[in-house]
């Protein structure tokens, strides 16, 4: 698939930068992780929290236990689906993997960065001619700027970063022609500086109360809204909350607020 057509996934040219706007409702700025073991579960959470949450996260867990059936049913289901695998392995293993999950229908997969340019670009090829095979079988095509790679520059469980890794990540999805960049909201100002182009990805947002369990660089979802993030991953601060559903309401008014303040 040529860089420069219409499907929507990645920037013309390899400068990483996106060509559209990226998520414009706040259902499809939240995704929420499914981190369980199994589909059923995944699928009832989702659906408990379907009002809230556009885009759902299936992670190592859910994928070892339920595989591609966990995408299937969670796209029946009518979420986009972003695939947390963080692959990290030889160029033509990473292509060829992002191949199949790119046919599925994901919205997003993570490789990791660390990984080196040579393979992104192996990640982004794959998933494009995956999805090119998907939309040859009757899937929808997705919306500009709502389908690609994402390279996951340091963990957020991570709490030292050395100075300059993150921006080199970064400028190396972007060379590489990612989507976006998965970083901690901390890490926000330097993303936008190097590769001002990608979509930006926050994990480790936490509701006022909630504890950092493993998270080492946490956020607020209105503070990563307003450093720059584009899409905020929720867990445990929803999931694991008392009451998941009020915890998600509060989660939607506070970035529907922030977003509107935005305007």
């Amino acid at each position: 698939m040529d860089r420069t057509d219409t499907r929507g996934f990645i920037s013309s040219g390899s400068t990483g930068r996106v060509s559209g706007p990226g998520p414009d409702s706040v259902r499809d700025r939240l995704v929420l992780a499914l981190d369980v073991s199994s589909l059923d579960e995944a699928v009832a959470l989702a659906r408990r929290l379907r009002q809230y949450f556009g885009v759902v996260k299936v992670g190592l867990e859910l994928f070892a236990a339920e595989g591609p059936l966990a995408l299937d049913a969670l796209l029946d289901e009518g979420f986009g689906v972003f695939c947390d695998l963080k692959l990290h392995d030889i160029p033509t293993t990473v292509g060829r993997a992002a191949k199949r999950i790119g046919a599925l229908g994901a919205s997003y997969l993570t490789v990791h960065c660390a990984g080196g340019e040579a393979m992104m670009k192996a990640a982004t090829a794959g998933f494009e001619e995956g999805w090119a095979e998907a939309v040859g079988t009757g899937r929808p095509e997705p919306r500009e700027a709502s389908a690609g790679i994402l390279g996951v520059t340091v963990l957020t469980s991570e709490a030292d970063v050395a100075p300059g890794l993150v921006a080199s990540r970064a400028l190396s999805a972007a060379r590489s022609g990612c989507l976006g960049a998965v970083c901690a909201a901390s890490d926000l100002a330097t993303v936008l500086t190097s590769a001002p182009g990608l979509v930006r990805v926050v994990p480790g947002i936490r509701l006022e109360g909630s504890g950092h369990d493993d998270q080492a660089r946490i956020s607020g979802p209105a503070e990563a809204l307003a450093a720059g993030a584009d899409l905020l991953v929720v867990g445990r601060t929803v999931t694991s909350a008392p009451d998941p559903v009020a915890a998600a309401e509060a989660l939607f008014e506070a970035v529907a607020t922030a977003a509107l303040g935005a305007a």
